[in-house]
């Protein structure tokens, strides 16, 4: 190898400050929660963030930017540790251009880092291009200097980039021959080979074209460039290593792996394999989680769940019975801080998701092992290879199993699973639980072209509860119009507007729009990609067309009990980290009029004592009449200031960030849009209804503030004098009165109880005198209309301990079944007449069953018409057993 050698961290920042100096801004990675983009659950390459940049339907910070994206694809779990190149957690370097420089710079550019500042051998380089890119090759060919035998044209399979709806065009990869040790021996290997000798390393994705999804392909008016160069792979040819598990910062993990469980790389194939799933899978979990992803059965929660689950099996299979993965977490944010700080802040917090996931899931492992080995034992009686579908998703969920998990357990026993029939079983669990999705892609409006400029609604409202605005559009019946009739439903959309529109957590406005006579009543309001308002509602009375200048006003009095509940969450969300913990983080929320629901990290229940510490915080701030501020600043200096922000949550350059008291006294310092109190005082009494968990490792609490609590309290108040009233006390006294009555009560209720058992013993007595002799014993049989079964025993245990040759069978009745008592003394189950075998007789013939010991046993009957056979049979059955 004649080429240098570069640390993963070094390669990151040689790429991102080399495109730096080429014009382009460098921005941070995105966030592996999509933003606005429902078809994906994660982010899988450099460019799925920026899909509206190529779109235009944004417009990006600057035409050229350069990124190192982190990412996650699990098309290939099944592969992950199997072989030396999968892996679920990749960053994607890349440079960008949204209709600025094309070809012709692109892949000089791409050839100068890769030659003159990583450093690798030119004559180790091959480009590629697609088929028909007959512009690609010449500047390779021509401009570059590479001779055509070193250019490969490939089909779209391999050089035309798309991944489902969006830009998507040909491109031109780079591939650097490792040498004969990686190649396959074939005399015919070459680029394009499956073996591991010639590796892609550079993707320039030359994007000029849009897919709709359904495989037509739309000219671009700007053509854009969509670099990705997977950070990995670069690191594995400057490093001269196998693979990506041999890379400098993967090593490290890996490493601390085989610390922790004794197992080294390269002892075994399996072994090796264990070690990579480990390995990948904890990178991924912690990269997730600290973007806010939590371990869940659905969506990404469920991806997360997937990897932690399948690495403590690994874990398992090394000899690890206790919970491990969690000691990882500061080797994985170590190697990984330079470029990530932000792991160092969450660190703790990740550390407790992984280990309270591992914890629970090792609890299930265990238990469901034993069904899982019962299951398979039955289909190999069977000689079935296939286990059935059912099975597995018995395995899913009953035991957390997940179906990649089944199958690879069933591999290592030469069977499959029937994947169709769980999915069918999945989609059918799907359906009961969830609630209709809204439309793919844009959640405010999904039907109607609104034929309006990009420009945004203008927000009037944290200052306006009234305004004037003109109306740029208008959507009835699901169609554009040009005026809003009375009677008719429709949307309007404003150029400014004074209603909040529905996010984070906060409901929309309610109130009307109005130019003279005509009014429209607003009952919700969403926010479209374009950051139009849409205003949903009723034409009340009159006419409103397109171009009119209205008046919009919001309720103030429903705006100012959102405000209270608002403000409240703040103050909740500062309460909870106070007494919980730092690892608290907001997991969502609902903001309504004077009540609120809020998610919120945590792993354990929360105790009467940390409720009500947490309960009189809140009042305590709200009490203290603390200033409320909202500020717009840099978000940097925001984050210098301290400001909490919601996990995975994106923001711009500038953010909105609301202060509750100053200095010392500061209460709560959070990044947020919604719309506040000016003062802490004006919440009023701040009430938790109740506190539930609501997944793993989210628990929820709803309160009440203002009016609604105050209500409550009325209420309860009121009927707090009622009952004084109807108690003959007052309010004051009702405790002490309450229990003075409760103890009259407990003891005339023994007193009765009492005078009942005597009273049934005094009719045992008489039963006794009267029974029947036969053959020597004493055998009875009596109704008890009524009774319960507690009754019969007293009754019985007096008669069997009175009597030594005493054979009794009590019947109690009720409206549709009977209740047996079979009683047997002493004298009786020596001459081989057992209550057992009595009353099992007795309830067979009234339709049901009993059993039980030689001297006392009960049963029960269901045909009440029966009852005279089945007591009839009594003094048969004990003649029988005396001959």
């Amino acid at each position: 190898m004649s080429h240098p050698v570069y640390g993963l961290n070094e390669l990151r920042e040689m790429f991102l400050s080399y495109f730096e100096s080429k014009g382009h801004l460098r921005l941070p990675s995105f966030s592996l929660i999509p933003h606005n983009d429902a078809s994906l659950l994660l982010i899988n390459s450099g460019m799925a963030p920026m899909k509206t940049w190529f779109t235009r339907e944004e417009e990006p910070p600057r035409n050229c930017v350069c990124t190192c994206q982190k990412c996650i694809r699990t098309g290939d779990i099944e592969n992950i540790g199997k072989t030396a190149r999968h892996g679920t957690y990749f960053e994607m370097l890349g440079n960008f251009s949204f209709g600025d420089y094309f070809k012709k710079d692109a892949i000089p550019t791409s050839w100068e880092f890769l030659t003159k500042v990583v450093g690798l051998e030119p004559d180790r380089l091959y480009p590629s291009i697609y088929v028909d890119d007959d512009e690609a090759f010449e500047i390779w060919n021509k401009d570059m200097g590479i001779p055509a035998e070193r250019i490969f044209r490939f089909g779209k399979a391999d050089n035309f980039w798309e991944h489902g709806p969006g830009p998507c065009g040909p491109c031109s990869e780079i591939y650097y021959d490792r040498g004969e040790k990686y190649g396959c021996g074939k005399p015919d290997c070459t680029v394009g080979c499956e073996c591991d000798r010639y590796i892609e390393i550079w993707n320039n994705v030359f994007s000029q074209f849009v897919n709709d999804g359904e495989g037509h392909y739309e000219e671009m008016q700007n053509k854009n460039i969509d670099t990705g160069m997977g950070l990995e792979r670069l690191a594995v040819v400057s490093q001269d290593v196998a693979s990506l598990f041999d890379v400098d910062t993967v090593m490290h993990i890996t490493n601390k792996v085989s610390e922790i469980t004794g197992a080294h790389y390269a002892e075994s194939a399996k072994t090796d394999v264990s070690l990579r799933v480990i390995t990948d899978h904890i990178r991924s979990a912690v990269m997730m989680i600290c973007d806010g992803v939590l371990p869940s059965n659905e969506g990404r929660g469920y991806v997360l769940r997937r990897l932690l689950r399948r690495a403590a099996r690994h874990g398992k299979l090394l000899g690890m019975d206790e919970p491990f993965l969690y000691t990882v977490v500061a080797t994985v944010v170590e190697v990984n801080k330079v470029a990530y700080p932000d792991l160092v802040e969450k660190e703790a917090y990740i550390t407790k998701v992984v280990r309270t996931e591992e914890e629970n899931f090792l609890k299930t492992l265990d238990a469901g092992m034993k069904i899982y080995t019962d299951l398979l034992a039955a289909h190999k009686e069977k000689q079935e290879t296939v286990f059935s579908g059912a099975d597995a998703f018995k395995l899913y969920d009953t035991y957390g199993f997940p179906i990649d998990l089944t199958a690879e357990m069933l591999e290592e026993e030469g069977m499959t699973v029937d994947k169709a029939g769980f999915d069918e079983l999945m989609e059918q669990q799907r359906t009961r639980a969830r609630k209709a999705r809204e439309a793919l892609g844009d959640v405010a409006w999904a039907g109607i072209d609104l034929g309006l400029d990009a420009t945004p609604t203008a927000f009037t409202g944290y200052d306006h509860d009234t305004d004037s605005g003109k109306v740029l559009a208008i959507v009835a019946d699901e169609e554009l119009r040009d005026a809003m009739v009375k009677g008719a439903e429709g949307v309007i959309v404003l150029d400014k507007t004074p209603f909040y529109a529905e996010m984070g957590g906060q409901v929309a406005d309610h109130g009307t729009i109005s130019l003279g006579d005509a009014v429209f009543t607003v009952a919700n309001v969403q926010k479209d990609k374009a950051g139009k308002f849409l205003h949903h509602g009723v034409m009340e009375s009159g006419e409103l067309k397109v171009g009119d200048t209205i008046t919009a006003a919001i309720d103030r009095e429903r705006r100012q009990a959102v405000r209270r509940a608002h403000s409240a969450t703040h103050l909740l969300d500062a309460a909870l980290q106070k007494v919980l913990g730092d690892h608290v983080h907001q997991a969502g929320s609902l903001v309504e009029p004077d009540r609120l629901r809020f998610d919120f990290t945590h792993f354990s229940a929360i105790t009467p004592e940390e409720l009500t510490k947490i309960d009189r915080l809140v009042n305590d701030e709200i009490l203290a009449g603390m200033p409320v501020e909202t500020r717009e600043m840099p978000i940097e200096e925001a984050k210098k200031l301290g400001a909490t922000a919601i996990f995975g949550e994106k923001y711009g350059k500038t953010v909105r960030v609301v202060s509750m008291g100053e200095g010392e006294e500061l209460a709560s310092l959070e990044f947020c849009g919604g719309t506040h109190l000016d003062n802490t005082a004006k919440v009023g009494p701040f009430r938790i209804k109740s506190e539930a968990s609501v997944a793993s490792g989210v628990r929820r609490i709803e309160a009440t503030v203002g009016r609604a609590s105050l209500e409550v309290m009325n209420r309860n108040q009121e009927m707090l004098f009622h009952v004084a009233e109807m108690m003959k006390t007052n309010p004051g006294e009702l405790a002490g009165k309450a229990e003075q009555m409760m103890n009259e009560m407990r003891d005339l209720r023994h007193s009765l109880e009492k005078f009942q058992a005597q009273a049934s013993l005094g009719q045992a007595q008489q039963f006794l005198m009267s029974a029947k002799a036969v053959g020597g014993l004493k055998v009875l049989t009596n109704v008890r209309p009524g009774a319960d079964a507690n009754a019969l025993r007293q009754m019985g245990d007096f008669l069997r301990d009175k009597e030594p040759g005493v054979v009794a069978v009590l019947a109690a009745t009720g409206e549709d079944k009977i209740t047996f008592l079979a009683v047997c003394g002493k004298e009786a189950v020596a001459k081989g007449v057992k209550a057992g075998d009595l009353v099992k007789l007795v309830s067979g013939i009234a339709g049901g069953s009993g059993g039980g010991k030689p001297d006392s046993a009960m049963g029960g009957g269901k045909d009440l018409l029966k009852l005279d056979d089945a007591l009839a049979a009594v003094d048969d059955f004990v003649a029988g057993k005396l001959k």
